[in-house]
């Protein structure tokens, strides 16, 4: 039996442990997407920084006072929320061309899917390593004062990662079989970013108002912002994220098992 009918043979487990285990190869590829993108720039991925700086930066002072916030309270909420939703947003959007866009591998020889999955997560993860540090001048300015609640840091992170991987396999399925879907994603996500709190305070909302907090993309932004504003996210995030989880594990879980050896007849 040749080695790939029997990985096309594997279980779904095994397919995509065969997948995550490869570090080597799916972290190479990501990184080499950074550096191609900024080929023969002068500052490379720094730009990364400098982008986000000028738009948080920018956007900081001029929000503060339309929302008439006091600047060193808003500043902080404003930054990480920014911060936080283009992370959410390039991984939604980068997952529906996640298989598409590594066409060419998946035709020329046997990968396991999820390799791919993770190479887009990887590459998002350092372009958030790029943005993450505005944070620092951000929160000495303001004062923020940090306690040991800021560890719940990791598992909010963890659980994004987690998820990550599950929407990254659904919807990199859905969207290489039906090419529409990525359309409808990137209008979905521009839509749910108005209604997540990333340019507004929560509490500025009416209490008839209050269930567009329930999203889950509204939960996973406390839950990573508030330990880094010296906070603790109320314990309906933890549960509601805990409770998405566990339902795109299944779906995803599902999609893959039934549907992983076809996307190259899709593509």
């Amino acid at each position: 039996m040749t080695q790939a009918h029997s990985n096309l043979h594997r279980s779904a487990w095994a397919d995509w442990w065969e997948g995550t285990r490869r570090t080597d190869i799916w972290w190479t590829l990501a990184w080499f997407d950074i550096v191609l993108r900024y080929r023969r720039s002068m500052l490379g991925p720094l730009w990364l920084t400098l982008s986000m700086g000028a738009m948080i930066g920018g956007m900081g002072p001029l929000y503060s006072s339309l929302f008439g916030t006091d600047l060193s309270r808003f500043f902080p909420h404003l930054a990480l929320g920014i911060i936080f939703w283009s992370f959410f947003s390039s991984m939604v959007t980068d997952a529906c061309n996640g298989f598409i866009g590594s066409a060419n591998y998946l035709k020329q020889g046997y990968f396991p899917i999820s390799l791919f999955v993770w190479r887009s997560t990887a590459r998002n993860m350092i372009q958030f390593a790029h943005h993450i540090v505005i944070y620092i001048p951000v929160a000495l300015w303001a004062g923020v004062s940090l306690s040991w609640d800021a560890l719940l840091f990791v598992p909010a992170f963890l659980l994004l990662i987690v998820n990550a991987q599950a929407l990254g396999l659904a919807l990199g399925l859905v969207c290489t079989r039906f090419r529409d879907v990525t359309q409808i994603v990137t209008s979905i996500m521009q839509m749910l970013m108005f209604l997540t709190p990333v340019f507004w305070l929560p509490e500025s909302l009416p209490g008839r108002a209050q269930y567009i907090l329930y999203n889950p993309f509204a939960q996973m932004l406390e839950l990573l912002r508030a330990p880094l504003k010296g906070g603790v996210a109320d314990a309906h995030n933890w549960w509601g994220i805990v409770g998405w989880t566990a339902v795109s594990l299944v779906v995803s879980g599902l999609l893959f098992a039934r549907y992983r050896r076809r996307v190259v007849y899709w593509l």
